[in-house]
């Protein structure tokens, strides 16, 4: 934990145990709703997280060269700096969906306080701003009006989840944390990418160019494609979290 609490994209694995007097955060769950008829090998989405920093370019090059989908949570900071990744995105309609991480990567949690070691919105209205600024900046780069939010961390405060609905998002979950915060090593985050069963729903960074984790990353994903593994976007698939996420 001390590892994910340094890195600026850090997901929580558990629970965050917060200072008295605020409310318990929660890391919310997401799987993909079982279908009516199976899909033989199974489905899975893929999600990364692209907080800030630059492009994993062995990331996005195996997903195109392999027709992976993938759905992708930008930040506004990224997509001011990573103009030709987007474009290579937006190339790709049949192949990236890209979601609202929020405008400058700050916690989802209207209460002043830290998670691992990032600054909280802080309040209600600074929840919003960093909502509704991250939307901004995907319709500002050309694309969809965003209908997926991530907070940075992927912890939130109940009232700040309520707060997001209202707003007309649902919120990403995971159930596979892929590749810590982009802190394991390369052959920890395939091991992890490619145990996914039916249903999951991974978290992974695409960022972090210099991290062993995107090399895993890649690892994972391949293997899971020679198992007959089908990946999905958000949009293609119904998505159920609990703590009120997505209902």
């Amino acid at each position: 934990m001390g590892l994910v609490g340094k890195s600026l994209c850090a997901i929580a694995l558990s629970v965050s145990v917060v200072s008295a007097g605020h409310a318990a955060l929660v890391e919310p769950t997401l799987r993909l709703k079982p279908q009516a008829a199976e899909t033989a090998g199974g489905r899975v989405a893929l999600t990364l997280d692209a907080c800030g920093g630059k492009t994993d370019t062995r990331i996005l090059s195996a997903l195109v060269d392999n027709r992976i989908p993938a759905t992708i949570f930008v930040t506004g900071i990224w997509l001011k700096r990573n103009a030709a990744a987007v474009e290579i995105m937006r190339a790709h309609p049949d192949l990236f969906e890209l979601e609202n991480h929020g405008g400058r990567h700050i916690p989802a949690v209207d209460t002043p306080q830290k998670i691992y070691g990032i600054r909280s919105a802080g309040s209600p209205d600074a929840v919003q701003a960093e909502v509704e600024s991250g939307a901004a900046a995907l319709v500002s780069a050309g694309g969809p009006a965003p209908k997926w939010f991530r907070g940075a961390t992927a912890e939130y405060s109940p009232s700040a989840i309520a707060m997001i609905r209202k707003l007309g998002f649902k919120i990403a979950g995971f159930s596979i944390n892929g590749d810590g915060g982009s802190l394991l090593g390369a052959r920890e985050t395939a091991r992890r990418i490619a145990a996914a069963k039916d249903g999951d729903v991974i978290i992974s960074h695409i960022n972090q160019p210099t991290h062993a984790a995107g090399e895993g990353v890649v690892q994972g994903l391949l293997a899971l494609k020679a198992k007959g593994m089908t990946f999905v976007r958000l949009d293609d698939a119904e998505g159920v979290g609990n703590n009120g996420t997505t209902d």
